[in-house]
C-alpha cells in the first residue's frame, strides 16, 4: 500500500545514515550571545564570563563575579527553528571556575503522515502526528589561571551531545575540548581546540515496516546503526584593547577558524586545511554601553559566467549593563546567509552576582 512520507524526515534520516567528518555537529559552531555574534565570532581571546565555557574554557578563569547566568534565544527560518542557549557559571576561588551550558537547535511540530492512508486506503488527517527533530549538547567546563605565569589560563570542556529525530533515530556523542588565554598589556591571545579528541555520535534507527518500503519505493539507502565522527577544529584569536581615557575604550579582534576536514568554500583554503578569518570590535563606556560591529563569513562564491566573486557577512550590535549586574545584549545579524530572512534580532541576556544576600554587618 502506498505510503506518504514527509521529504524532510527522508532526508534527515538519509544524511544521518553516513559517517561523515565535514559539517558534523555544526550546530556548535553557529556561536552563542548576542555580544560574540554582533563581533562575527571573534571572543576566543576575550571571552570573561559564563560564555567562555562555549568561546573558550580558558576565560571562564576571569569570571569577574561569583555567579553568572546568561540565556539567549533566536529563531532562524521564519521561526522554523529555535536556537537556544542557558549557561551557568560559579566562581571557585581567584584562580579557578566551573561552568554548565546546554544548547538546542531544533525544529519542532513536524508532520508525520506515515499513517495518513488508513488499511482501507482512505486519507485520515486524524491519523497526522508530529515530532521534532533536534541537536543537543551538555557543556561541563573548567578553568584555571597560573600563579607563576600572570595572564595565562588553561581551559577544557566535557560535552554529551544527544540528536534525534522523533523516535525514528538519534545519536549519542561525547568529546573534549580544550583552551588557552594569555593577556599581558592590553594584548590578548586565544587558542581553542574544539573537539580535541573528535566528537562521536554513535546512531540508532527504529524503521517500521511502512518507512522501510517508502525508503526502498524512492530509490533512498536503508540507513543502518553507524558511527559520526566530528574531527578537531583550531580556533586561533588575536586581540588589543586600547583606553581612550574618562571611561572610554575600545577591543579590536581577529579570529581565525582552521579545520582540517577538507577543502571548504572559505577565503583561504589549502588541500591540508581550511580557514575563515573573522574581525570585530567592539567600543565601550566603561561597563555600561557598548558599540559593537563585525565582518565574518567571508566565501568565494561563483557567479553565472564562471568567475568568482568574494561576499561576506556584517554583523552589529550594542550592549547595556545596568548596576554592573545585568547585562542585555543585542545583535543583528544572520547565520550564515542560510535563512530566507537574511537578517535576524536576537537578544541575549547576562546576570552577574558575587552573593544572593547582603552579609549582616554583625557578622
Amino acid at each position: 500500500m502506498k505510503k506518504i512520507i514527509p521529504f524532510c524526515l527522508l532526508l534527515c534520516l538519509s544524511f544521518a545514515g553516513w559517517a561523515q567528518t565535514k559539517y558534523s555537529n555544526e550546530f556548535l559552531s553557529l556561536g552563542i550571545g548576542a555580544r560574540g555574534l554582533s563581533m562575527a565570532n571573534t571572543m576566543c581571546a576575550i571571552s570573561d564570563d559564563v560564555t567562555s565555557a562555549y568561546w573558550n574554557p580558558a576565560g571562564l578563569a576571569r569570571m569577574d563575579k561569583r555567579y553568572q547566568l546568561s540565556l539567549m534565544h533566536a529563531e532562524y527560518f521564519a521561526g522554523i527553528a529555535k536556537y537556544d542557549y542557558a549557561g551557568i557559571g560559579y566562581k571557585i576561588d581567584d584562580r579557578s571556575s566551573v561552568a554548565l551550558s546546554y544548547i538546542r537547535f531544533g525544529v519542532d511540530n513536524i508532520m508525520n503522515t506515515t499513517e495518513l492512508i488508513d488499511a482501507q486506503g482512505n486519507l485520515d488527517y486524524d491519523r497526522i502526528s508530529y515530532f521534532s527533530a533536534s541537536d543537543n549538547a551538555l557543556l561541563m567546563s573548567y578553568a584555571y589561571a597560573f600563579q607563576k605565569v600572570e595572564g595565562l589560563a588553561l581551559g577544557a570542556n566535557a560535552k554529551i551531545i544527544y540528536r534525534n529525530i522523533g523516535k525514528f533515530a538519534y545519536a549519542w556523542g561525547f568529546g573534549l575540548d580544550f583552551g588557552l588565554q594569555y593577556h599581558r598589556k592590553g594584548w590578548q591571545a586565544g587558542a581553542f581546540l574544539r573537539d580535541g579528541t573528535s566528537t562521536f555520535n554513535a546512531w540508532s534507527y527504529r524503521l517500521t515496516d511502512e518507512m522501510a518500503e517508502a525508503f526502498e519505493r524512492t530509490g533512498n539507502e536503508l540507513p543502518s546503526n553507524g558511527l559520526e565522527l566530528t574531527v578537531p577544529a583550531l580556533i586561533l584569536s588575536g586581540a588589543k584593547q586600547v583606553d581612550f581615557g574618562k571611561g572610554f575604550n575600545a577591543t579590536f579582534a581577529l579570529g581565525l577558524d582552521c579545520t582540517f576536514d577538507g577543502k571548504r568554500n572559505n577565503l583561504i583554503r589549502t588541500k591540508v586545511m581550511s580557514m575563515d578569518p573573522h574581525f570585530g570590535m567592539e567600543f565601550a563606556y566603561k561597563k555600561i554601553v557598548a558599540l559593537r560591529a563585525g565582518i565574518g563569513n567571508f566565501q568565494q562564491e561563483p557567479d553565472f559566467d564562471g568567475k568568482r566573486r568574494t561576499t561576506l557577512q556584517i554583523n552589529l550590535g550594542l550592549g547595556v549593563c545596568i548596576k554592573n549586574v545585568v547585562t542585555i545584549d543585542y545583535a543583528f545579524t544572520d547565520i550564515g546567509d542560510l535563512s530566507i530572512a537574511q537578517y535576524s534580532h536576537i537578544f541575549s541576556l547576562k546576570v552577574a552576582i558575587d552573593n544572593f544576600k547582603k552579609q549582616n554587618k554583625n557578622d
